[in-house]
């Protein structure tokens, strides 16, 4: 593996984990009627040279047995999207209520397939400048994905310091989206800690990755998608192979390739309006932020709408929450943290050094980790075919055949599984990600995958 995957060892080994975390329990949410129903504890770890990274978390407890259930650290994509994504849209307990807002506080509700039925989650804000987390020098707001990678693993050492009743539940890191790049470098570096002797031993068993960006070949694949969805013809498709000979980012396309470029001019035009997080939902624009938009607005908006539905009205309420003066001080956030508070963050300092994390799986793959990989097969962000690209690109053998998996009796999508112990499964409608879509078909999805069952 690259040299730059070794060079945390030594800041690893020189770090105090002493009085690096602050936490706290939660019993009540505003916005939620009544106590919570489950455990929710917040906090912030100082990471980094001084701890001058201070990554904020949500962490809670599985709702079957914490003892013993498996603990999951979840990293939202991005870079630079908040874990209240995963928590309020995804996979955990709590959900927004799905009515038109009218200038009050969102109202909150359970969620009854959240992925904390079964495991102990941590939902975790990073890189830093990410939800609440936040850096104390201009220095330690820089970032890349091997920093990233380095910061996840020292946040977890130092976290399961605080919570050594969770140091011997098996351990598994989750993620979407961008998070599919450092997800791998992460696992690599908890497994090489292992392996030398850095206290904690963390319990990893393995990683779930969906919709994952995984190497720089993946935009490749949407003019695939996008002609296997309909979007353009045959003939089109046929004329973009062969005059761009597969090859379709901006980057690396030879500007005397005037037949290729206009044949790209071509798809853009057709896929203009094509909402490509899910390619059936309606087109509802580029943003989802509604800070352009006056408070009393956007229940006008939403019945003006009211012809079809567009799923970013039900996102823009996290920014009324999450910017509430009491969600705050009830959630603790340190004043200090940030101002306004916004789902992805876009503009952090953050490079990505290493862009193809195929050779991290490659070298998982020979220390029998299990991991669960899955698409939304209506994702045109990532679509699935790329996704399918890189795993055959392994070379492992299958030894569970392309097949269908259902729920309730109806195919929920289909599924493959591999001699390296990796399963991968498409999710029929979902979309980036698979959970906000599907919710009911990725619980069961995941609660079968973590007890070891076949999809």
């Amino acid at each position: 593996m690259p040299n730059i995957m070794y060079r945390f060892f030594i800041i690893s080994l020189c770090l105090c984990v002493a009085n690096s975390t602050s936490t706290g329990r939660i019993k009540y949410l505003p916005g939620f009627q009544g106590p919570l129903p489950f455990y929710l504890e917040t906090g912030y770890v100082g990471v980094d040279v001084n701890e001058d990274v201070q990554l904020f978390y949500y962490f809670i407890h599985s709702e079957s047995n914490p003892k013993d259930d498996p603990l999951m650290l979840w990293l939202t994509g991005g870079p630079g999207c908040s874990s209240i994504s995963g928590l309020l849209f995804e996979i955990g307990p709590i959900e927004f209520e799905a009515v038109a807002y009218n200038g009050s506080l969102p109202s909150l509700i359970s969620r009854s397939r959240s992925w904390t039925k079964m495991t102990n989650i941590i939902f975790l804000d990073i890189p830093v400048g990410t939800g609440f987390s936040y850096a104390r020098t201009a220095h330690a707001s820089c970032s890349n994905n091997i920093l990233y990678s380095e910061h996840a693993y020292e946040f977890i050492r130092k976290w399961l310091e605080s919570h050594m009743e969770f140091i011997s539940n098996p351990f598994y890191i989750g993620g979407d989206s961008y998070s599919g790049n450092p997800i791998p470098i992460i696992t690599q570096i908890i497994s090489n800690g292992n392996e030398i002797g850095i206290k904690p031993y963390i319990n990893i068993k393995g990683y779930v990755l969906g919709n994952p960006l995984t190497f720089p070949e993946e935009d490749n694949y949407k003019i695939r998608f996008a002609n296997g969805m309909g979007l353009i013809s045959d003939e089109l498709y046929k004329s973009l192979f062969h005059s761009c000979q597969g090859e379709y980012r901006s980057d690396y396309i030879n500007p005397d390739n005037v037949e290729c470029l206009q044949n790209l001019a071509l798809y853009e035009k057709c896929i203009d309006g094509i909402q490509q997080p899910q390619v059936l939902e309606p087109y509802c624009g580029d943003t989802e932020s509604p800070i352009k938009l006056p408070r009393q607005m956007l229940s006008k908006e939403r019945r003006l709408l009211s012809a079809f539905y567009c799923r970013f009205d039900e996102t823009r309420l996290a920014y009324y929450w999450a910017n509430d003066v009491g969600v705050r001080e009830a959630l603790r956030i340190r004043k200090e943290s940030i101002g306004t508070w916004i789902r992805c963050n876009y503009d952090l300092n953050f490079t990505t050094i290493v862009d193809d994390v195929r050779p991290y799986h490659l070298n998982l793959s020979n220390k029998d980790y299990r991991s669960l990989v899955y698409s939304g097969d209506h994702d045109m962000v990532i679509p699935h075919q790329s996704t399918q690209a890189w795993i055959k690109d392994l070379g492992y053998i299958v030894i569970d055949q392309w097949r269908s998996w259902k729920v309730h009796g109806q195919i929920a999508g289909y599924t493959e599984t591999y001699s390296n112990r990796m399963t991968y499964a498409t999710v029929k409608g979902g979309g980036h990600t698979a959970p906000e879509y599907k919710p009911e078909e990725c619980f069961v999805m995941f609660k079968r995958w973590i007890h070891g069952q076949p999809l």
